[in-house]
């Protein structure tokens, strides 16, 4: 590995994550996901003269950790725009695109940037700080029902509706615009013993709705589904079951929902081989020395060529389907 201390984000899963891309020395590959660069660093390690990975990062932070290397490049910009940015720079097809979806530390270590709930700070969980939408401006502007909506889909809390009620009766004597107020509302809505896992919860909930993390999400894999060569590797580290789902079902079937398709003759087309049937996750040893990567989770694909004619009749089968 390139040498360089990764306190902006301790990379998960690092050896088996670029291990799983199978780089190729002269190869072209992406990380969507740059935050620290330690997934990049490891990739530039092995590429020579010809090589190319370019890194992408909505956060402007991420850019300070830019990669002095002939074969780098940074993209400033959010991942659900692979393809656009990948025109920009003139490539059709890369052999590999590497995703770890998790928070990087420096978004849950700087209070000023309201991702977690150990500090107190303006609620904000912006990953790009140009963005307009905030948490304050979700818990403060959304109607109840939108509000339980978000709690229910995104955190998976089956008491939302509760908490959005709390919430819309707290903000109508104050505006709610700290983590200590936010607390204060939906706190004791929690048995004790779980109160920490259901709070993360809730600040989860509200960061994928500001940063519309899983929209972004799907428009990357099918981007990544476009781009990658026959024989090209997608390599995706997922921290929550939600965008674990779309992940496993993408490389499945081709698409989030799981929706397979067949040919004329029956037989079931993805887009993808799966290369480890058995998902991935950090060993003890990792977990000590970064207890953040404790929900990691690993998935790897290969592209495949679909036969001549498989994708149009695919095509047709589904407008017929659809009348």
């Amino acid at each position: 590995m390139l040498d360089g201390t990764m306190t902006y984000h301790v990379p998960v899963l690092l050896q088996p994550a670029v291990e799983g891309l199978d780089v190729r020395p002269e190869g072209t590959y992406v990380d969507v996901t740059f935050g620290g660069g330690g997934h990049s660093r490891e990739i530039l390690s092995r590429l020579r003269p010809g090589g190319r990975l370019l890194a992408f990062d909505q956060d402007e932070d991420a850019g300070r950790n830019a990669v002095d290397h002939p074969c780098f490049t940074f993209v400033h910009g959010n991942f659900r725009y692979l393809r656009n940015f990948l025109r920009y720079y003139g490539i059709d097809q890369v052999d590999g695109v590497l995703a770890d979806l998790g928070v990087s530390s420096h978004h849950f270590d700087d209070s000023g940037r309201g991702f977690s709930f150990r500090f107190d700070g303006a609620l904000d969980m912006r990953m790009n700080k140009r963005a307009d939408v905030t948490a304050a401006y979700v818990v403060n502007t959304y109607a109840e029902e939108r509000l339980a909506d978000v709690f229910y889909r995104y955190g998976e809390l089956k008491n939302g509706r509760k908490i959005a009620a709390a919430i819309k009766e707290a903000r109508a004597a104050s505006e709610i615009t700290t983590i200590g107020k936010l607390l204060e509302v939906v706190q004791p809505l929690f048995p004790r013993e779980r109160g920490k896992k259901e709070l993360a919860k809730v600040f989860q909930a509200l960061r994928i709705e500001v940063n519309g993390e899983l929209v972004a999400l799907e428009e990357m894999l099918a981007a990544a589904t476009a781009v990658l060569k026959p024989g090209g590797r997608l390599v995706v580290i997922t921290y929550h079951s939600l965008e674990d789902r779309m992940v496993k079902n993408v490389m499945r079937s081709g698409n989030v929902a799981g929706k397979t398709a067949q040919d004329f003759y029956g037989n079931v087309l993805s887009p993808y081989k799966i290369v480890n049937n058995k998902v991935i996750v950090p060993d003890s040893g990792e977990v000590a020395r970064n207890p953040r990567s404790r929900s990691a989770k690993l998935r790897i694909a290969e592209r495949v060529a679909l036969q001549a004619g498989q994708e149009r009749r695919t095509d047709v089968k589904e407008a017929i389907k659809a009348v």
